[in-house]
């Protein structure tokens, strides 16, 4: 069914529920892997335009280690995850990149806003509904460690 999995990851809870689903559909359909961070670039540009002069490149190194330890906790479940490491809006770079690789199905977390935080933001899924030519899964069912072990456990 899918051939290539674009799988989206911040860290966040909701990043780490689409990590699950998507090592799921991946280990059921045998598909190849794709495990994307985005590090904003408003952080940094934030941080020049202030004066702030904060720590670019250990920010850059935070969102490395975190690529890093996904791909460390897929391959631990039998995935051979390929990581990339982006700076750029992050809906438009996930576009990007789905785009780029020609991903089945692209998985990204969702985060509920109320109407007003909605309606200002710009939406990740909104852009990547109308900029990808694949399937998009908006993850929201938290999977229990039990279930998980179940169904993809860690192998030796």
């Amino acid at each position: 069914m899918y051939k290539t999995i674009l799988l989206a990851y911040d860290g966040s809870r909701e990043g780490l529920m689409a990590l699950r689903e998507g090592a799921l559909l991946a280990k059921t359909c045998a598909a190849k892997v794709v495990l994307l961070s985005v590090i904003p670039h408003a952080t940094g540009a934030a941080e020049l335009a202030a004066g702030v002069g904060g720590d670019l490149a250990g920010e850059t190194q935070d969102y490395r280690d975190l690529l890093n330890d996904a791909v460390i906790w897929a391959k631990q479940r039998g995935l051979n995850p390929i990581p990339k490491l982006v700076v750029g809006n992050p809906a438009r770079s996930i576009g990007s990149v789905a785009n780029q690789i020609a991903a089945d199905l692209v998985v990204v977390g969702h985060r509920r806003k109320g109407f007003l935080e909605r309606w200002w933001s710009d939406s990740t899924k909104a852009y990547l509904s109308d900029h990808v030519g694949c399937s998009i899964l908006l993850a929201c069912n938290p999977i229990s460690d039990e279930v998980l072990e179940v169904v993809l456990p860690v192998v030796a």
